[in-house]
């Protein structure tokens, strides 16, 4: 795990200064060495941060120039299989004379083998690559199949310049900071800011799976002419999956997804440095340290944070899953003012307004595992991949039973249900409800109505997706000067086909929810403490494997994971582990109405909100007078706010 810099030059004198400022920004991703590469005769400089993991020696730095002089590298990511890819350049007599063993020394060999999308296919990892080809004068750049690993790009005054992160960017001088404001309603309908968009126009996020080629020779400018490719994409392998199922029985799939969750565990674990796993005692992390506690011959270090506060608290199945499995198990308590001691660190961990406020813990557990290892292996994506969240549960529960009513009967109940307001509703269900029968005693069925209502007007499955996953439902009407622009949600081409809502769902949220929130949140997090994080649910053999497998694998009697959990359940007992879902997250509601309210009101003064320009200031004045007063939880919607409004402040500091 590292970082990576680059950008055009404009003249042969700025390269390394600005090279090292570019550098310099992102230490924290790597602190072990940096490395700069520039050739006063070529037109692009590249720099790279490494956090040492595989082969610590000299012969793994970057940028790194490989034997054949004509590609130059900076490479950020592991590639799992690449004593397997040795192998086969051996087979086909295509051997350099090796200097060490890095996966990034490989990474050249196939590239001078092989070219950029076959090496690319062949690749089993997480990468952001930036690769120069001197001969034919071409930028190349590319992502990761799942995005596990960040890469921003983009034009700015007439200069290429890409990163691992925007700070990279920003300390360019040629970086103009101007803020999209369109790309502000993304944040506050999904808390990220999906990709391709970033904060900040010009510049872009590399989509997953894809790679973009710029040619640079000739003093080539030209960015219309570089159309980033697809080399793996979800799609196609929902697709594909759906077409040829799992031939098998039940039991058999479930021992397919041991074996290939195993592979794919024992080659994340391989590292020169110390490893460890986070554990929450949740189905996905103890699947993933069950695994590798059962092929590693030592205990397995992990590690979970826990708080006092009732709900908020996994740290005790945690420990109850780390006795049965016998792992080196740390745990910390945290209370809530060294929590919120994060918040002010936050605009500069993630240098793009984030407010997925689960955030603050994550950034707290790296924080404890790095005092330990430098790697950490993680369980995200048992939800996206096996039917974990509960909205998928509600397609078929609450949609499935909507949309088989004609549609003028969905509109007129809708215009019934709002004819009242919640209020109205709520005083009629308090007075009736002695006589009601207990299924029918509703708390806050005002609300619930007005949610019912929302539900009965949708156009189709895609708009309930869409609203499920929305917080603010009418953003660009809060921004100022703002149009929301279309995202893969909202592209009606952008989706797969497949065989049911669920299935969709789950395909969007691992190319949306997955990529732009999870796997960002645990990057920064991480990065900021200088800790490598392995996702091996997200190997793409894994992913590949679970779309053959049928929804009723995943999902049985309302309950997700079912295949996952036939896996956990060879390892540990079922009573250590079933108990309802509960998120990674803190007490927020209340945090904003008690220890953080005064900082809350600083960014949300109304006369603040004026002068700064972007947003129209009544919809969040009335929403925090609702918040405090215990009217409503607006939580989510306040929190977006509060994070750009915290990153802007950060911005002009």
């Amino acid at each position: 795990m590292c970082g990576l810099i680059g950008f055009t030059l404009q003249s042969s004198l700025d390269g390394i200064q600005t090279a090292k400022a570019m550098s310099a920004a992102i230490t924290h991703r790597g602190p072990d060495n940096e490395g700069i590469w520039w050739d006063e005769s070529e037109p692009v400089a590249l720099g790279h941060r490494r956090l040492s993991i595989l082969d610590l020696s000299p012969a793994g730095d970057q940028p790194m120039v490989s034997r054949c002089e004509r590609y130059v590298v900076a490479f950020n990511g592991e590639i799992y299989n690449h004593l397997t890819l040795r192998s086969r350049l051996k087979a086909e007599q295509k051997v350099p004379s090796w200097r060490g063993h890095s996966d990034t020394e490989t990474l050249l060999a196939c590239f001078s083998a092989w070219g950029v999308e076959a090496t690319l296919k062949a690749s089993v990892g997480m990468f952001a690559i930036a690769l120069w080809d001197k001969q034919e004068q071409v930028l190349t750049l590319a992502r990761d199949r799942m995005g596990e690993k960040p890469l921003y790009w983009g034009w700015s005054n007439d200069v290429l310049m890409f990163g691992s992160e925007l700070k990279a960017l920003k300390a360019h001088p040629a970086f103009e900071a101007e803020v999209d404001r369109d790309a502000l309603t993304l944040l506050l309908r999904h808390c990220y800011i999906p990709a391709p968009y970033s904060i900040y126009k010009g510049i872009q996020k590399l989509m997953p799976g894809h790679y973009v080629q710029i040619a640079l020779g000739n003093g080539a400018r030209n960015v219309e002419a570089a159309e980033p490719i697809a080399f793996w994409r979800v799609n196609d392998i929902v697709e594909q999956g759906l077409a040829g199922p799992f031939n098998g029985t039940p039991e058999d799939a479930i021992n397919a997804l041991e074996h290939q969750l195993s592979a794919s565990i024992s080659e994340q674990m391989l590292a020169d440095v110390p490893l460890g796993a986070f554990l929450s005692g949740g189905i996905d992390s103890s699947s993933i340290v069950a695994l590798m506690q059962a092929q590693s011959a030592r205990p397995v270090r992990t590690f979970t944070i826990g708080f006092d506060q009732v709900g908020y608290n996994e740290a005790t199945h945690a420990k109850a899953v780390a006795g049965h499995l016998g792992t080196e198990h740390t745990e910390l308590y945290v209370r809530p003012h060294e929590a919120q001691a994060v918040i002010p660190k936050l605009p500069n961990i993630y240098c793009e307004p984030f407010s997925d406020s689960s955030q603050i813990p994550t950034f707290l557990v790296s924080q404890m595992a790095r005092q330990q290892v430098a790697v950490a292996l993680s369980g995200d994506g048992g939800d996206e991949l096996f039917g974990g969240y509960n909205r998928y549960m509600a397609a078929g529960k609450v949609w499935g039973p909507v949309q088989r009513l004609p549609r003028f009967t969905r509109l007129a109940g809708a215009r019934l249900l709002r004819s009242l307001s919640p209020a109205t509703w709520d005083r009629l269900f308090d007075w009736a409800r002695p006589v009601l029968p207990q299924r029918l005693r509703l708390s806050i069925p005002g609300e619930k109505a007005r949610k019912l209502a929302d539900v009965l007007a949708l156009s189709d499955g895609h708009a309930f997706y869409r609203q499920l996953t929305s917080h603010w439902t009418d953003p660009a009407s809060l921004v100022i000067g703002a149009t929301e622009p279309q995202t893969l949600i909202t592209s009606p081409t952008a989706w797969p086909d497949t065989d049911c809502l669920e299935h969709a769902m789950m395909a969007m949220d691992a190319q949306t929810y997955m990529a732009d929130d999870i796997l960002t949140k645990v990057d920064r997090a991480a990065m900021a403490n200088s800790l490598e994080t392995r996702v091996p649910m997200l190997d793409h053999r894994v992913v590949e494997l679970a779309w053959r497998m049928p929804l009723n694998l995943k999902i049985r009697e309302g309950q997700g994971k079912w295949l996952l959990r036939q896996v956990l359940y060879k390892h540990v007992p079922r009573e250590l582990i079933e108990r309802p879902k509960m998120g990674f997250g803190i007490p927020l509601d209340t945090w904003l109405r008690g220890p953080l309210r005064e900082w809350a009101e600083a960014l949300l003064d109304e006369s603040r909100l004026r002068s700064e320009g972007y947003f129209h200031p009544a919809p969040i004045r009335t929403m925090w007078a609702e918040h405090l007063s215990g009217k409503k939880n607006w939580q989510y919607h306040l929190w977006s706010v509060l994070m750009f409004q915290a990153w802007l402040e950060a911005q002009d500091g």
